[in-house]
């Protein structure tokens, strides 16, 4: 079977259908006044607001590899290609042999993959491929059409793989919905971070990720990106505030939207409100906001950003302005591929060998080892 027509069947079982979540306006002007907007516990797919489209935060703890560099364990009692539940401590995803996301297309928006812990394959119809993680970012504009692969190459063949990972999506407006693909890594040594110590002594640490946050400022953002302009204030930082910590985000401009996920700890506050566990805040970005954590340790992710506050129409891994944009999505897929798949595998990974690297479609080479 062709790989479109694999692709049309899967689109049939709803394989790549992933609705957007976002949050209700409704709700968010109930409370206004308050720098909390609203408090809402985590899915798997973590609700965002514009310009953002989703979020997902991966944590698997995959175990030891085999030659193919997929989990060397049985993977008997698993809906292999839709394998979403959590099994001995991991999911295969849409992988069969090799956890990941098998060859797949997009068009009309961005993603921001942030690698925590592990590493990951990529491969893509421009020729593009390489292994990044460990604390690097991929930014990829999909543009007017890309086919790509995101495997979890389970390298180590003597120990355990674990993989935490988030994937966000970043809308693209009308104007750049169409432009030419393209991606870039932000390695993981390069990505600015500081340790900030409140007046009691206690550390918290943060990673811009990107966009800026005072005098930090990470590398420049993909041409054709919302978060390209700086007055869209675009920004995703990651912040670990140690026992005891207080940490203050300052405000941002007007009409800024900011939420507030937190991942990982037990006893955050947020102005003195207590967060629970695993659940986002909209917060007021108008206003300075004060973390407090009394727990071990506290993990946050930031989104905020401009709204486009522009229709959105998406259906599985399209994202456009209207209804019709999303039919001549299929019609150009189905014609063209969106280039084709030049690479002997839809589930591609690299020599266990290799270390992190990266290599675009003019050529171009980055070797981190």
């Amino acid at each position: 079977m062709s790989l479109r027509r694999t692709f049309l069947k899967k689109i049939g079982l709803g394989f790549f259908t992933m609705p957007l979540i976002s949050w209700n306006s409704n709700e968010k002007e109930q409370n206004m006044a308050s720098k909390i907007v609203q408090i809402k516990p985590l899915g798997f797919q973590w609700e965002t607001q514009d310009p953002f489209l989703f979020c997902v935060h991966h944590e698997d703890h995959y175990p030891k590899g085999n030659e193919q560099l997929g989990p060397d364990t049985s993977l008997s009692g698993r809906y292999l290609g839709q394998d979403f539940i959590v099994k001995d401590g991991f999911r295969m995803y849409h992988g069969t042999e090799v956890p990941g996301f098998p060859g797949h297309p997009h068009r009309g928006f961005e993603t921001i993959t942030v690698v925590r812990e592990g590493l990951v394959d990529h491969a893509d119809s421009t020729g593009a491929c390489g292994r990044y993680g460990n604390g690097d970012v991929q930014w990829m504009t999909a543009g007017k059409g890309v086919q790509h692969s995101e495997m979890f190459p389970c390298l180590n063949a003597d120990k355990d793989n674990p993989l935490e990972l988030f994937q966000i999506w970043l809308n693209l407006p009308a104007k750049s919905k169409m432009v030419e693909p393209h991606f870039k890594m932000l390695w993981s040594e390069n990505v600015p971070k500081k340790t900030y110590n409140d007046t009691s002594g206690y550390a918290t640490h943060l990673e811009v990720l990107v966009g800026s946050f005072q005098e930090l400022k990470a590398s420049s953002a993909p041409p054709n990106s919302w978060a390209a302009t700086d007055i869209n204030e675009v920004a995703v930082w990651n912040i670990q505030l140690e026992a005891h910590a207080t940490f203050s985000l300052p405000a941002a401009g007007k009409g800024i939207n900011r939420t507030v996920y937190y991942y990982f700890g037990n006893d955050l506050q947020i102005e003195g409100q207590v967060i629970p566990n695993y659940h986002a805040v909209i917060v007021d970005a108008e206003q300075e906001l004060t973390l407090q954590n009394a727990g071990e340790l506290a993990k946050i992710l930031v989104l905020q950003g401009k709204p486009i506050n522009e229709p959105v129409v998406q259906h599985g891994p399209f994202v456009m302005n209207s209804k019709d944009e999303i039919y001549q999505a299929f019609t150009d897929y189905q014609r063209t591929l969106f280039g084709g798949w030049p690479w002997p595998k839809n589930d591609q990974v690299h020599a266990r060998e290799l270390g992190r690297f990266a290599k675009h479609s003019d050529g171009t080479e980055e070797v981190k080892g």
